[in-house]
């Protein structure tokens, strides 16, 4: 299994983009961070730190963009300030409620899948773009405090809702402003169908 432990912080804004942040602390290809940006107009772009990570990424997921840039990270204690290119994305999180026991792939796929669709309109199980099996093991859950954006000096507005989705794969980022702490495992290619 390919297994990326880190944080997923996702928010719509008033603009209509929305943007999923994906912060990996490990993963098979070391530590990184990635944006997934969904334009007003509906294309769907990854800005990846490098060619290695693009092209892994956009195995799984679907996107009409991919543009390898310089990524410079902060972060807080509860907040993350990434620029990938010329676009500036800021999120602070609430102190959230944290799920400590590691569940089994069959629950996440079955009681977990459940629950995460009925209260956040999100999967934590499906099948990547290239047919792999993923689980989302979600180990925190916190509402975003606040979030801005903006790209070559154009503001995107306040944080919003996710009105319509993103289409990135086979999950969608909770429709409320929210940051994950997350364990995404990924099944080998030489499994698949087991």
């Amino acid at each position: 299994m390919d297994v990326f432990v880190g944080r997923i912080s996702s928010s719509g804004f008033d603009s209509g983009d929305r943007i999923v942040i994906g912060d990996w602390t490990k993963s098979p290809m070391g530590s990184f961070t990635n944006i997934m940006w969904a334009k007003p107009n509906g294309a769907r772009v990854l800005l990846s730190p490098s060619e290695k990570h693009a092209e892994y990424v956009s195995s799984l997921y679907e996107f009409e963009e991919v543009h390898v840039v310089p990524i410079q990270v902060k972060r807080g204690k509860r907040t993350i300030l990434v620029e990938a290119g010329d676009l500036i994305v800021e999120m602070k999180w609430k102190r959230g409620f944290y799920l400590p026991i590691r569940r089994p792939l069959w629950f996440i796929s079955t009681v977990e899948q459940s629950f995460a669709k009925l209260f956040f309109g999100t999967k934590t199980h499906g099948k990547t773009k290239n047919g792999l099996k993923e689980w989302y093991c979600i180990q925190s859950l916190a509402k975003i405090s606040y979030s801005s954006a903006e790209k070559s000096g154009m503001n995107f507005g306040d944080s919003a809702r996710f009105e319509t989705t993103a289409c990135f794969g086979f999950s969608e980022p909770p429709k409320r402003p929210s940051s994950v702490q997350v364990r995404s495992i990924i099944e080998n290619p030489d499994q698949r169908g087991v």
